[in-house]
């Protein structure tokens, strides 16, 4: 599948524990897929809505977000030769970004899916890259590696449903844990095209969306603290070859 962008997609992400305490979280936000070789070219009045930045990305130590993930894939021994990339994720607005999940499919140089790389960032300014594998249906398991949510340790894994999106964007991430599967994730939306005026009315619809995801995910933890889940103890994070 050869996917256009760029391309806009408003969304909603949704967040369902099941345990200690059954909990739901739903927030309206929008992302961008691109090419991150040929990132969108905006007229200079719209700049500030949407840039993308190296340094939000593996760490911020390469001078593109694909030099990034290519050092990244070089230290698991793949090479796209030049292959195809698409990415998904949260442009900065106004300055300001956060990522809770940032995706990018990996294509070889005749098109071939390859991998799929998963960077996920967390509110203590931490981040992890997974690599994943997905089978023909899309879906991935892999060993959870950074803390996330106060509330749970950093055990188990991650079951993930990632296809590349089209006219729909749906990804699903659960969590499984001994006993259970107390977390899953969700976002769901719908493919615009990625126009000037697609972006304002888009963005006066989700003014500072990024801001307003962050916010709503450190709120929403407070709440949950409130109602008595106990903080679990947060590990220090070993970082990855070239991922801050």
């Amino acid at each position: 599948m050869t996917t256009t962008v760029p391309a806009l997609y408003p969304c909603t992400v949704s967040h369902v524990r099941t345990a200690p305490s059954r909990y739901a979280l739903r927030l309206r936000t929008y992302m961008w897929l691109i090419d991150p070789d040929r990132p969108p070219r905006l007229p200079r009045l719209l700049r500030p809505l949407a840039r993308f930045d190296a340094r939000d990305h593996f760490g911020g130590a390469r001078p593109t977000i694909r030099a990034g993930l290519e050092s990244f894939l070089a230290a698991h021994g793949i090479d796209l030769a030049g292959g195809r990339v698409t990415m998904l994720a949260h442009a900065r607005v106004f300055g300001h970004v956060f990522n809770p999940l940032s995706l990018f499919w990996c294509h070889g140089p005749d098109g071939e899916p390859l991998c799929v790389v998963a960077e996920v960032h967390n509110t203590y300014g931490e981040r992890h890259c997974y690599l994943l594998r997905p089978d023909d249906a899309g879906r991935a398991t892999v060993k959870k590696e950074l803390y996330v949510s106060p509330f749970f340790p950093v055990d188990g894994g991650y079951t993930m449903r990632l296809p590349e999106p089209d006219e729909r964007l749906s990804l699903t991430v659960h969590l499984d844990r001994a006993g259970g599967r107390p977390f899953t994730a969700t976002v769901r939306g719908e493919r615009r095209p990625a126009t000037s005026r697609a972006l304002v009315r888009t963005a006066l619809r989700h003014p500072w969306s990024t801001a307003v995801v962050s916010a709503g995910i450190r709120l929403h933890g407070i709440l949950l603290h409130l109602r008595g889940l106990p903080v679990q103890p947060r590990p220090r994070h070993r970082p990855q070859e070239g991922v801050k």
